[in-house]
């Protein structure tokens, strides 16, 4: 009976080639919305998940958590969407149908291009295939004639380009989606709810011309591609030299306990630098101001004015609330009180590797023990951004992901914490214990950063294979001069003593890919630079 329908079906699509081949439906402003009804309420229960706005024309939102996405109540983005969802149901319910289907799908069923019709109820069990055929422009429509239901477990499978934003659903009637089901496409009840049980996950939309919406436990993002735009988030900011320091404060001491390993610059602009070793710090510990620190506590404060006055995007509602799973897009987002980050934290680039986060927070920001921010699809450190305003304070075994940028606060770096970034203030003391912390981007356009000897040190060749020569010119050999060597974690995979004016070290050893170098004597750093293995 399948692979009947299956033939069908296909012979049938060849003589309405628009459908596959064609323009998708109008969204209209309804592209930006995840969760909508034009007259009803839009509910949550327990912990649930949601990239996209969130919207009711008549009714009220509750109980949701942090949203990446704006919540809209009867204001006139809720006014356009009910317009343009009207038109959008119109479109599709007129949709010249191509295949009549009977009132159960999936139970493995593989489907094809097409518009298809149930004359009454409808439901999904099982797994239901969708087929492109490798065009991504491929439309699936299936108007149903009354209610809508998946059963427990129901799975929807995109196969061979075909996209969640090519994908809708239509019923004549409620809308109700059993626990565990993994859904894709934009689905619209007409003047009735429409639901989606514990455990769901859903790529697509959630619509209903009148009705409530209903969610529990899910999670639900917008589909990508089709009219939805790429998200960039603002533009990146310019570092100046805050690029070199990983650890620093313009005002007050820096004070490390115990073994901490550091890619880039640590300093004060006023004050004392006190408990790093130079073995361990792939750049310059600045132990008493200097004209480096002087430059970087400008470029500081340009910094936070720039990202202090971005506009913002998103508000998330529960900055105590942060992480327990939640993913956040490309977007400037305001957590507008104490911040606490909990479990993980996802900043998700969408395969746009050039994306920029920024996260504005108008007080302390803390991370819970074991607390993570992770990069998903994409997402760079060097192009994520915390803007406080207030303490930080990261806990035990953290890992954080980006530059935080403190403005009259200061910050403390707790035992085991791995900071991938940088950590930047104003005004406040800064203290750290048995952390790592590496700067996501060297501090210049060039491989090699000289401090104190102007660039008197020759390190080549770069790119190196199987060695590499360090030339010290007229740098004197008494003072002990070494050469430590670390990978992108900032391991020590080469030391050696230089003892002559002229040294090679063996590399052959060096898996391809981007190392580190310090080269230090027993006074501290005389040149730090980046270096690559093929």
């Amino acid at each position: 009976m399948k692979k009947k329908l299956l033939f069908t079906v296909a012979a049938t699509v060849l003589f309405f080639t628009n459908i596959s081949f064609g323009q998708a439906p109008t969204m209209g402003s309804t592209v930006d919305y995840v969760l909508f009804t034009s007259s009803g309420a839009v509910g949550n229960t327990g912990i649930s998940h949601i990239t996209g706005n969130v919207g009711t024309q008549v009714g009220a939102i509750t109980t949701f958590g942090n949203v990446d996405g704006v919540l809209h109540t009867a204001d006139l983005s809720t006014t356009t969407a009910a317009t343009d969802l009207a038109a959008l149901y119109s479109e599709l319910s007129t949709t010249t149908t191509t295949a009549t289907h009977e009132a159960v799908l999936g139970t493995g069923e593989i489907l094809v291009p097409g518009v298809y019709q149930i004359a009454a109820a409808g439901s999904i069990t099982g797994t239901l295939t969708l087929d492109a055929g490798g065009d991504e422009n491929a439309l699936f429509i299936f108007k149903i004639g009354g209610a809508f239901t998946t059963a427990a477990g129901t799975e929807v499978i995109l196969l061979n380009n075909a996209k969640a934003c090519n994908v809708f659903w239509i019923a004549e009637g409620a809308i109700g989606m059993a626990a565990g089901t993994i859904m894709k496409g934009t689905l619209i009840a007409n003047n009735a709810a429409i639901s989606m049980a514990a455990g769901g996950l859903l790529e697509g939309r959630m619509f209903s011309t009148i009705g409530a919406v209903a969610i529990d436990g899910t999670t639900a993002r917008l589909p990508l591609g089709c009219d939805l735009p790429i998200l960039n988030g603002p533009v990146t900011p310019t570092l100046a030299t805050t690029e070199c320091f990983a650890l620093y404060t313009a005002n007050g001491a820096l004070t490390n306990t115990a073994v901490t390993n550091v890619t880039g610059d640590v300093g004060t602009n006023v004050g004392a630098t006190t408990g790093f070793v130079s073995e361990d710090v792939v750049g310059t510990i600045h132990l008493v101001p200097d004209a480096a620190t002087a430059t970087c506590a400008t470029d500081l404060t340009l910094l936070h004015t720039y990202l202090n006055t971005l506009l913002v995007d998103i508000e998330l509602l529960y900055p105590a609330t942060v992480g327990n799973k939640l993913v956040l897009t490309p977007h400037t987002y305001l957590l507008d009180a104490e911040t606490v980050i909990t479990d993980t934290l996802f900043l998700n680039a969408q395969n746009n590797a050039d994306a920029v986060f920024v996260l504005s927070i108008t007080g302390a920001l803390s991370t819970s023990v074991g607390a993570t921010v992770a990069l998903m699809n994409g997402a760079q450190a060097k192009n994520v951004f915390w803007v406080v305003n207030g303490n930080v304070s990261l806990n035990t075994n953290s890992k954080f992901i980006g530059t935080i940028v403190s403005d009259n606060g200061t910050i403390d770096i707790a035992m085991e914490a791995d900071l991938d970034g940088r950590a930047l203030t104003t005004n406040g003391i800064f203290t750290t214990n048995n952390i790592s912390a590496i700067v996501p981007t060297m501090c210049s356009s060039v491989d090699v950063c000289s401090y104190d000897v102007k660039n008197e040190i020759s390190v080549y060749p770069n790119p190196f294979n199987t060695y590499i020569n360090i030339n010290l010119n007229n740098i004197s050999t008494a003072n002990h001069v070494q050469i430590s060597i670390y990978n992108v974690v900032g391991e020590v995979v080469i030391k050696k003593s230089l003892v002559t004016s002229f040294n090679t070290v063996e590399t052959s050893g060096l898996p391809s890919g981007i190392y580190f170098y310090n080269v230090f004597d027993q006074n501290g750093t005389l040149q730090t630079g980046r270096i690559v293995s093929q």
